[in-house]
């Protein structure tokens, strides 16, 4: 007999009683993990038999799951309305700047710093400082403490990144506010997609976080935060560039973790 397990989102019928127990037991403790695998057997509508999962749904279902997993629920939600204002936005113009609702935002910021060159180049300069700050946690994890797992995820990223920038150069914002003292410093040129300061923070916050390090994590998540305020409002960034950064350095570290595993077992 093949079976198949899979986690509920709807309420169970208890093996003692036959109602809804809300997956807590009668001595009001939540029942082990092996408690709440639903298994599906031959008879199962996957194998040619019974009913389909949603003609057993209930109405008391549907507010199990609108309570419980309210998450999944807000995002669904999410789908039907950008669904709508996907159908019915308006394109931007060939010829035309791109839309950017980060530099919308931060668009008086972008005219203090236009204004203020000296402010530009100190916020520059200490950017640069942060880039360095999770260069050189990266690099320690592997060279003095032997853990490698934070290195290998920063190489997973930076190539990855290297071929989408590549492969689609987006163009520079024309109210771009560069300084010579900006990571990669001397006004060189670089990839808009994606965030390389971004992903570069987040797999070092991921680390520290796995360490118990809680407090530097909070740290550089903060310092995270601000440099991204600061990209774009210097417009050296468009928001899905920052977006896919956090994006990106949670899924390499995730891959960095696996890759760990798998030579581990080798």
């Amino acid at each position: 007999m093949s079976t198949e397990t899979g986690v509920p989102l709807r309420r169970r019928s208890t093996s003692l009683n036959g109602y809804h127990s809300n997956d807590v037991s009668f001595d009001g403790t939540v029942p082990l993990m092996e408690n709440n695998i639903v298994k599906k057997t031959d008879d199962g509508y996957a194998n040619g038999g019974g009913k389909a999962s949603f003609m057993t749904w209930t109405a008391r279902d549907a507010i199990y799951v609108a309570r419980v997993h309210w998450i999944p629920c807000v995002f669904a939600v999410g789908v039907l309305f950008f669904m709508g204002v996907e159908y019915t936005l308006q394109m931007i113009p060939a010829r035309s700047e791109p839309f950017d609702i980060g530099f919308v935002v931060t668009r008086s910021l972008n005219r203090v710093l236009a204004n203020s060159p000296g402010l530009n180049t100190v916020l520059a300069a200490l950017n640069t400082v942060f880039v360095g700050m999770q260069t050189t946690y990266i690099v320690w994890t592997w060279l003095m403490e032997g853990r490698p797992r934070a290195t290998i995820s920063a190489c997973f990223m930076f190539t990855c990144r290297g071929i989408l920038g590549y492969s689609t150069q987006l163009p520079l914002p024309q109210e771009f506010l560069g300084s010579g003292v900006d990571f990669p410093v001397g006004n060189v040129s670089f990839f808009l997609f994606y965030s390389g300061h971004v992903a570069g923070s987040m797999i070092a916050s991921l680390d520290m976080r796995r360490m118990q390090r809680l407090r530097l994590a909070m740290l550089f998540d903060i310092l995270n935060v601000l440099q991204s305020i600061r990209l774009l409002g210097t417009r050296g960034h468009y928001t899905i560039d920052l977006a896919v950064g956090v994006g990106a350095g949670i899924l390499f570290d995730s891959l960095a973790g696996k890759y760990e595993e798998m030579m581990s077992k080798r």
